[in-house]
């Protein structure tokens, strides 16, 4: 999976599955782009990105997680409810403001 973290008046961390970065998915008038500028930080394993969601949820940061591992990742975290996925062709994503 990849996480890149945005520093803007707070910090936005941009996650998502690898095998669907740089894609589009479009259902009616939803679209969901998975752009490698956004999305296309460091890539790493999920015990490691679990703790880092952990703590960055702790500092209020706002997250954009795409993807089916990457949401049920977030699931697992605590960071997200099921209440807060959407689908846009079957892809999963979550957007939480702590």
């Amino acid at each position: 999976m990849y996480v890149k973290v945005h520093n803007s008046y707070r910090q936005i961390i941009a996650i998502c599955d690898s095998d669907i970065l740089g894609k589009k998915f479009e259902e009616g008038k939803k679209l969901l782009d998975v752009r490698e500028n956004f999305y296309k930080g460091e890539e790493i394993e999920e015990k490691e990105l679990e703790e880092l969601m952990i703590d960055f949820a702790k500092e209020d940061a706002t997250f954009n997680i795409v993807g089916k591992d990457s949401v049920e990742l977030a699931l697992k975290a605590g960071i997200i409810s099921k209440e807060g996925i959407a689908k846009v062709q079957n892809i999963p994503f979550a957007l939480i403001l702590m």
